[in-house]
C-alpha cells in the first residue's frame, strides 16, 4: 500500500528535487535491484516522509563501476573546466536554496532559519572549489645530481568513497564532493539513512549544471549501511575513502581498508571544551558558548561538550547562560520564532536522559530543563543546563550530541588545559580570555584540530576543518582541503647538463 507524506510536508517550489525510490547512478535514476526500500521519517512529528533505495554491496559496486567508466575522461579535464562545471552547480543550490532548506528541515528537525544557513555553507565549498581547480600546481625543485632535472605534479587519486553523516545532510556531502570534482576524481556518495533526500536534491542539481555521468553518484540505505561501508572501504577499485562520524566507524573503516591501503580522511568524535577564564567579557563568553553549545540542538561534532568556568565569575557565568537557555523556543523547525527542534531519533533522546541522570547522581544540578517535551513530540527535549559538574561524570568523557550543557568549575589554568586534554579525542576547542600571553600559551597547548578564541563559532570555507588524536586526520574545506584528493607525482629527466650547441 503506498503511504502519504504528511499534510504538514513542506510545499516546495520544484517539487522534482524531491526523490523518492530512486537513487542517482551513471547519470540516470535507478532503483535498488531487489526493489527493497527503507522509509525516512520526520524526526519533529514521527510522520512519513518517504522512501528510499535499500542498496546492497552489489548495488554499490555499480556505483563503483560507474565512478571508474567516468574517471579516466574526466581526469583529463583542465582546472577550468572542472571550476565551470562546480560554479554552475553552485549557482543551482543558491537558486534552490529555498527548497533544500525545507529538505533539511523536514528530515533533520532543525530550524528552517538554521537550515537556511547550512544550505549557504553548503554551496560556498563548491563556489570555494571552483575557484581552487585551476589552481593545482606543482613544482620545480633543483636537483642535486648535475644534469637532472626534477618537477612534480599533481594527479587526482581516482575513484573516492565519501560517507557522510545526517547532522548537516547538505554541507557535508558538498565539503567533500567540491574539492573531489576540482582534484578531478569521480565518486560515489553515501547518503546517511536519517537524512537521505537533501543529498538526492543535490544530485538531480548536478545533473541539471551537467556533471558528466558517472562522475557522481548517490546510493542510500538503511539497514545494509555496513554492508555498503565496507564495500566501499574494501574495492580495489576505490583509491580514497572520506568518513565523518563516529570514532568507532571510523576505526572499523581504516581495519576494512588496511588490505588495499586506501587514502583516507577521517572526521570522527569530539569532546570539544569550552574554557572561560576570570579575565574574559562575560557576556560575551556566555554568547559564545549558547552558540557553540546549542546549535542544531548540540547536534554538532564541533559543539562545546564540557564547559569550564573559572570559579571567580562561575556563579555570574552560570546565572547569565541560564536565562539565555531560559528564553529558548523548542519545537517543530517550520513554526515561527522556533529556535531548536528536535534531535534526530530516539537513541538520541536516551542518550541525553542518561547522561543528564548520571550527573545529578553524582552531585550535579540541573538549574534549567532537564525533561523530555512529550506534547511537542518523541524526539523533543528541554535545552538543559547542569551546574556541579566533576570530572567522575560521564559528560566529562563521552560526547552528548544533544542539547546538555554541564559547568564545571576550576582554579587554575593547568589544572584546565589538563582537564581539556584529557579526552582521547581532540577535534575542537574554545576559550574566553583578553589577556594576550595567556590566549597564545593555551592556544597552543590545547590538544586539538581546530581553536576558537573569543568565539563559538569557527566553521568557514577558508578554514581547515578536522582533529587530532582520536578525532581523525586530513583537512576538509580550505586550501589544503584539495590536497586530501591528489597524489603527488615526481618526475626525474637525465641529461640536461650537455653544452649549447653552436
Amino acid at each position: 500500500m503506498t503511504r502519504l507524506a504528511s499534510s504538514r510536508a513542506p510545499k516546495l517550489n520544484d517539487p522534482s528535487l524531491f526523490k523518492t525510490d530512486v537513487c542517482y547512478v551513471n547519470g540516470e535514476w535507478v532503483k535498488a535491484a531487489s526493489g527493497k526500500t527503507f522509509e525516512v521519517n520526520d524526526p519533529a512529528t514521527g510522520d512519513f516522509i518517504g522512501t528510499c533505495p535499500e542498496f546492497t554491496g552489489k548495488d554499490t559496486e555499480n556505483a563503483i563501476a560507474a565512478a571508474a567508466a567516468a574517471f579516466p575522461s574526466f581526469r583529463t579535464k583542465t582546472g577550468r573546466e572542472k571550476a565551470r562545471l562546480l560554479r554552475k552547480w553552485y549557482d543551482l543550490v543558491v537558486e534552490n536554496s529555498d527548497d533544500l532548506a525545507k529538505l533539511i528541515t523536514w528530515e533533520n528537525g532543525k530550524p528552517f532559519a538554521d537550515a537556511k544557513g547550512e544550505v549557504a555553507y553548503a554551496a560556498s565549498f563548491f563556489e570555494w572549489f571552483s575557484e581552487e581547480a585551476p589552481r593545482i600546481y606543482g613544482d620545480s625543485i633543483p636537483a642535486t645530481v648535475p644534469g637532472n632535472r626534477v618537477v612534480t605534479i599533481k594527479q587526482p587519486v581516482g575513484v573516492c568513497g565519501l560517507i557522510t553523516p545526517w547532522n548537516f545532510p547538505a554541507a557535508m556531502v558538498t565539503r567533500k564532493l567540491g574539492p573531489a570534482l576540482a582534484a578531478g576524481c569521480t565518486v560515489v556518495v553515501k547518503t546517511p539513512g536519517e537524512t537521505p533526500f537533501t543529498a538526492l536534491a543535490l544530485a538531480e542539481l548536478a545533473h541539471r549544471a551537467g556533471i558528466p555521468k558517472g562522475v557522481v553518484n548517490f546510493v542510500t540505505t538503511l539497514k545494509n549501511t555496513p554492508e555498503v561501508g565496507e564495500t566501499l572501504a574494501t574495492h580495489p577499485t576505490v583509491r580514497k575513502v572520506s568518513f565523518t562520524g563516529s570514532t568507532a566507524v571510523g576505526r572499523l573503516l581504516m581495519k576494512q581498508a588496511s588490505p588495499t591501503l586506501k587514502i583516507l580522511s577521517m572526521e570522527l568524535g569530539g569532546n570539544a571544551p569550552f574554557i572561560v577564564f576570570d579575565d574574559a567579557d562575560v557576556d560575551a563568553a556566555v554568547a559564545g558558548a549558547i552558540a557553540s553549545k546549542f546549535r542544531s540542538s548540540g547536534q554538532t561534532c564541533v559543539c562545546a561538550n564540557r564547559i569550564y568556568v573559572q570559579k571567580g565569575i562561575y556563579d555570574e557565568f552560570a546565572q547569565k547562560f541560564a536565562e539565555k537557555v531560559k528564553g529558548f523556543k523548542v519545537g517543530n523547525g517550520f513554526d515561527e520564532g522556533i529556535t531548536h527542534g528536535p534531535l534526530i531519533h530516539d537513541r538520541a533522546v536516551s542518550k541525553v536522559e542518561a547522561h543528564i541522570k548520571d550527573a545529578e547522581k553524582k552531585g550535579g544540578k540541573v538549574v534549567v530543563g532537564g525533561q523530555k517535551l512529550p506534547d511537542l513530540g518523541a524526539n523533543f527535549y528541554q535545552p538543559t543546563v547542569i551546574t556541579g559538574m566533576t570530572k567522575e561524570m560521564a559528560i566529562a568523557g563521552e560526547e552528548t550530541f544533544g542539547p546538555v550543557a554541564g559547568l564545571f568549575p576550576f582554579a587554575t589554568e593547568q589544572e584546565v588545559v589538563d582537564l581539556a586534554n584529557s579526552a582521547e579525542v581532540g577535534l575542537a576547542g574554545y576559550f574566553f580570555s583578553r589577556d594576550l600571553e595567556r590566549i597564545t600559551r593555551v592556544a597552543e597547548a590545547l590538544e586539538v584540530g581546530m581553536v576558537g578564541i573569543n568565539t563559538g563559532l569557527i566553521s568557514d570555507t577558508a578554514s581547515p576543518f578536522g582533529g587530532v588524536k582520536q578525532s581523525g586526520f586530513g583537512r576538509e574545506g580550505s586550501k589544503y582541503g584539495i590536497d586530501e584528493y591528489l597524489n603527488i607525482k615526481t618526475i626525474t629527466w637525465g641529461g640536461m647538463n650537455k653544452p649549447l650547441q653552436s
